[in-house]
């Protein structure tokens, strides 16, 4: 029985499974930015989040344990010199799953999985929300503020509905005007 054996196997065995872990992995960590299955991003974030954690100590003793794992010796060195100095601070949750959908052939679920610190377009947002005014958190309705423009429109827009309104009006007596008009001048003439 498998009491309390609650990862996910991927339909793979365990030699299989481990390297693919290890490639998706040494993948991440080179370009920061991976697409692949949700359930493969799941397993990835189990695999490579303690690996990142480790880092954090700059031994050889640690850098040993991480190689034993990516096989990968540009991965290691990036992670530990790179990668390790921008999350030094963060206690954890260095990936981040953004979900794509669902992929053509098979439809499977799809999903960006990235590093969290290396995202510059949304650390650029997350400063400009810094600099600018603190957005509200709650759901209630904010404060009304005076409108006045919105005041005079519908002002505005009365007067162009009786202009509108009083125009059949004046066309009518316009031709009240001409039908009683072209009677007069008949009568000088004679």
């Amino acid at each position: 029985m498998r009491h309390n054996k609650k990862f996910n196997h991927l339909g793979r065995k365990s030699a299989h499974r481990q390297a693919m872990l290890s490639n998706m992995a040494s993948s991440l960590i080179l370009h920061k930015r991976i697409t692949t299955t949700t359930a493969r991003a799941k397993a990835l974030k189990i695999y490579v989040e303690p690996l990142i954690t480790k880092s954090k100590d700059d031994s050889t003793h640690a850098r040993r344990i991480v190689f034993s794992y990516l096989q990968n010796k540009e991965a290691v060195s990036e992670l530990f010199r790179e990668i390790s100095v921008k999350v030094a601070d963060r206690p954890g949750g260095y990936t981040r799953i953004l979900r794509t959908g669902n992929r053509l052939g098979d439809n499977a679920e799809m999903c960006m999985m990235e590093l969290v610190d290396f995202n510059e377009a949304m650390l650029a947002a997350k400063e400009d929300a810094k600099k600018g005014k603190k957005k509200r958190s709650r759901r209630g309705a904010g404060k009304k503020e005076e409108t006045a423009p919105v005041a005079e429109a519908p002002k505005a827009s009365k007067k162009a509905t009786e202009k509108k309104e009083s125009a059949p009006a004046a066309k009518a007596e316009e031709k009240a005007a001409d039908e009683a008009t072209p009677a007069a001048p008949a009568e000088e003439k004679e």
